[in-house]
C-alpha cells in the first residue's frame, strides 16, 4: 500500500500503484548533489536550532533516493537536538525517522516512531508537528487495513490544520481522504478531494506533493474511462519525478501509465513495461510490497495469451510477499481471482472454486456494510461540527449587536427630556421587538439549513450503500457469470452450435446488464450530471456501439450553440442517456443503416437531442409499438420533455427528444 505521509509524497492505492523502471538513473542527479551541498552547510552553520532544521529536510529527501544516508542524518540530527535541548527540532526528527521506517517497509517501528512523536508534540505544544502525526497515524492505519481509523485521523488532521490557518497543510490531509474514496471505488468523489489537493501544492509550489496528485488524478480519470486524460496526467508526474529524481514515485506512476496502455489496448507494451519493472526492482531498495500488483498485472496478461502456466509463476511470486507481509492479505483479493482464472484454463475447478471464494470473503471483510456507514458517519459529523461551529460565531455576533444597540439607548435616554420618557420607551420597546424577530427570523433560517444538510447526508448515505451493494454485490456475480460461461467453452469441447450460440447469448446479455448496472451507479452517487458527463456517456456508448458493427460510419456532434456548462438533475442525465440508447440500438437492429448520427443543438430555448440512420425506415402508423418507442416515449414524458419519430419507408429514421 503506497503511503502519504506529511512531509512526503502521496500516491495511488493498491490495485492501480506498481514499480516500474524504464531507464537507470544516473547515481548522482543535480537533486542528489543539491542535498550534499545542504549538508556541507549545515555541518558548517553554527546556530543550533538552524542546523537541526537543516538536518531533518536534508534526511527527508535522502530517503527518496538513498535510505542509508538518510537514517545517518535522522541519527546525528537527533543527538544534536538532544544536546542543544532543542525540542522542536527534536520532535521533527522523531516524526521524519518514523517516515524513514515505513518507506523501508518497518511498519511496526513507524508506528511506534509517530506515537512517540505525537506524544512530544502535545507535550510541548507544536500544534503543526501534531498535525503531521496525526495524519502519519492515519496512513499507518490505513495500511493495516483500519479504514475507519485511518479517516478518523485525517479528518482529525485537516480540522488541526484548519484551525491554524494552515492551508498548505490541508492539502494532505486532503489527498489521504480522497484515497479513501478511492479504495471505495467512489472516483468521483475521490477526484474532487485530489484536486483541491493539487491546488492548495500548486498554489504553494510543493513539487514533490505535486507528483502524487497528478498520479491519484491519472488512477481515478482511468477508472472512470477517461483513459487519455488519464495517460496526460501521468506524464505530468512522470516529467516532476524525473526532474526532482523522486525514484519512488517515478516507478509507481511509470507503472500507473503501463496500466493505461492496457486498458487502451496496447497488451504488448504493457506486459513489456511491467517485466521491465520487475528486473529493475532487484536492484532497488523500495518497498517490496508494492511489486504485489505488479505480478497480478503481468499474470492477467499472460491468462490473455492463453499461457495460464507462466501465470501461475509470477502469481505464486505475488504469494510469497503476502506471507512476508501479512499485513496486505487485505489487498491480495484480485491475486486469488487471477489465480482462479488460471485454474479455470488448466482444468482444475477445484481449486479454482477455493481461490474465487477466498477473493469473495477478502472483498466483502475489505468494506463491509457497517465500516462503509462508520465511514459516511464520519464525513458527516465533520460537516456538522463545521456547521455548529458558523452558527456560534453568528450567535455571538448578533449578541454583541444586542450590547451596541443597549448602550446606544441608555445614552439617548439619559440626554432626553422627561417629556420624552414614555415616547423614548415606546421606540426603544419596538426597537426590541424588531431585534429579537430579526433574532429569531435567522435562528430559524440556519435550524432549516441544518436540516437541509442533515437530509443530504442522510439521502447521500442511502445512494452509497445502495449502489456499492449493486456494485460489489450484483457486480461480482455478474462477472462471475461471464468468467464461468468464458471458461466453460475454453474447457470443454462443445460441438452443438445451439448450445453454443445460447451459452455466447448468455454472456453477452449479461455483459449488457453490467453496463446497464454501471450507467445506473454512475446516476445514483450524481446530485447532478453536467452537460459534460452525458456528452461523455453517450461518446462511450457509441464507441461500444462502433465495436458491435465496424461496417457503421457513426458521429456525435454538438452544436455551438448549446451551453455545455448546462447541468441536469440525476433522473434527467439518466433518462436522456436511455433514449439515445435505445435511439441508436433500434438503428442497430432494424434500420440496416450505413451510418447512424447523433446530434445535439438548440432550438429557441429548447435543447434538442437528434438520432438519425440512412436505414430502411418504417411505416410508423401501420408498426406495431414495442417497449423500445413506448420506453422511450414514458422517459421523455417523466423529464417533461417531447419525443418526435420522423421515418418512411426508405428515408432513414429521425428520433428527436426535445427537453
Amino acid at each position: 500500500m503506497n503511503r502519504v505521509f506529511l512531509m512526503l509524497f502521496s500516491s495511488g492505492t493498491m490495485k492501480n500503484t506498481l514499480i516500474v523502471s524504464l531507464s537507470i538513473f544516473m547515481s548522482k542527479t543535480a537533486y542528489s548533489q543539491n542535498l550534499d551541498s545542504l549538508l556541507t552547510v549545515a555541518h558548517n552553520t553554527k546556530n543550533d536550532s538552524v542546523k537541526i532544521r537543516m538536518y531533518n529536510k536534508i534526511a527527508f529527501g535522502y530517503i527518496f533516493n538513498n535510505t542509508d544516508k538518510a537514517l545517518e542524518i535522522i541519527k546525528e540530527g537527533k543527538v544534536s537536538a538532544k544536546e542543544a535541548n532543542f525540542n522542536f527540532g527534536l520532535t521533527e526528527l522523531v516524526n521524519t525517522h518514523g517516515i524513514y521506517m515505513d518507506v523501508t517497509g518497518k511498519s511496526d517501528s513507524a508506528a511506534y516512531y509517530f506515537k512517540k512523536a505525537l506524544k512530544m508534540s502535545r507535550d510541548f505544544g507544536f500544534k503543526n508537528i501534531e498535525s503531521m502525526c496525526v495524519n502519519n497515524l492515519g496512513m499507518f492505519n490505513w495500511n493495516r487495513g483500519n479504514y475507519n481509523e485511518a479517516l478518523d485521523y485525517f479528518f482529525q488532521s485537516l480540522k488541526m490544520d484548519e484551525a491554524l490557518k494552515s492551508e498548505k497543510s490541508t492539502s494532505y490531509s486532503l489527498n489521504n481522504i480522497g484515497l479513501i474514496y478511492q479504495e471505495m471505488n467512489l472516483n468521483d468523489k475521490a477526484l474532487e478531494y485530489h484536486k483541491k489537493a493539487l491546488n492548495v501544492r500548486e498554489k504553494y509550489n510543493l513539487e514533490n506533493e505535486q507528483i502524487a496528485s497528478h498520479n491519484n488524478i491519472g488512477i481515478n480519470l482511468k477508472d472512470l474511462g477517461r483513459i487519455d486524460e488519464a495517460i496526460l496526467s501521468y506524464k505530468k508526474g512522470l516529467a516532476l519525478a524525473k526532474k526532482l529524481d523522486n525514484r519512488i514515485e517515478y516507478y509507481k506512476i511509470l507503472d500507473n501509465l503501463a496500466n493505461a496502455y492496457y486498458y487502451k489496448g496496447n497488451k504488448d507494451l504493457a506486459l513489456e513495461t511491467y517485466l521491465e519493472a520487475l528486473k529493475k526492482k532487484q536492484n532497488y531498495n523500495g518497498d517490496e510490497r508494492g511489486m504485489l500488483s505488479t505480478y497480478n498485472n503481468i499474470a492477467t496478461l499472460y491468462n490473455e495469451k492463453n499461457l495460464p502456466k507462466v501465470a501461475k509463476r509470477y502469481i505464486n511470486e505475488g504469494f510469497d510477499l503476502v506471507k512476508k507481509y501479512p499485513e496486505i492479505e487485505l489487498v491480495s483479493a484480485d491475486l486469488y481471482l487471477t489465480m482462479a482464472e488460471s485454474n479455470y484454463m488448466l482444468g482444475s475447478y477445484d481449486q479454482a472454486r477455493k481461490q474465487k471464494q477466498i477473493y469473495i470473503k477478502l472483498k466483502d471483510s475489505i468494506f463491509s456494510e457497517k465500516n462503509a456507514q462508520k465511514i459516511a458517519d464520519l464525513e458527516v459529523k465533520y460537516e456538522t461540527e463545521k456547521k455548529e461551529k458558523e452558527i456560534l460565531i453568528q450567535r455571538a455576533e448578533l449578541a454583541e449587536q444586542d450590547l451596541v444597540i443597549q448602550k446606544r439607548n441608555y445614552q439617548l435616554y439619559g440626554l432626553t427630556f422627561i417629556t420624552l420618557i414614555l415616547g423614548l420607551i415606546g421606540f426603544l420597546f419596538y426597537n426590541q421587538q424588531k431585534l429579537k424577530n430579526q433574532q429569531l427570523q435567522k435562528e430559524n433560517e440556519l435550524k432549516d439549513a441544518l436540516i437541509k444538510i442533515e437530509t443530504q447526508n442522510k439521502l447521500q448515505e442511502q445512494r452509497l450503500r445502495i449502489s456499492r451493494d449493486l456494485h460489489d454485490n450484483i457486480g461480482a456475480q455478474l462477472t462471475f457469470i461471464i468468467s464461468s460461461i468464458d471458461n466453460l467453452k475454453y474447457g470443454f469441447d462443445i460441438k452443438d452450435q445451439k448450445l453454443t450460440h445460447k451459452l455466447e447469448t448468455i454472456s453477452d446479455f449479461t455483459s449488457g446488464t453490467i453496463y446497464e448496472l454501471r450507467d445506473t451507479i454512475w446516476a445514483m452517487n450524481k446530485n447532478e450530471i453536467t452537460f459534460e458527463d452525458l456528452q461523455t456517456r453517450i461518446s462511450n456508448y457509441i464507441d461500444k456501439a462502433h465495436l458491435y458493427d465496424s461496417n457503421i460510419q457513426f458521429s456525435f456532434n454538438v452544436d455551438n450553440s448549446v451551453d455545455t456548462t448546462k447541468t441536469f438533475t440525476s433522473v434527467e442525465g439518466m433518462n436522456i442517456h436511455r433514449v439515445i440508447q435505445e435511439a441508436i440500438h433500434n438503428s442497430l437492429k432494424y434500420a440496416d443503416a450505413s451510418q447512424i448520427k447523433v446530434e445535439v443543438s438548440k432550438v429557441v430555448s429548447n435543447l434538442v437531442f437528434k438520432i438519425l440512420d440512412n436505414g430502411k425506415g418504417f411505416d410508423l402508423s401501420s408498426t406495431k409499438r414495442g417497449n423500445g418507442l413506448t420506453n422511450m416515449e414514458k422517459r421523455a414524458s417523466e423529464i417533461n420533455g417531447v419525443l418526435k419519430i420522423d421515418t418512411g419507408l426508405g428515408k432513414g429514421t429521425s428520433v428527436n427528444l426535445i427537453i
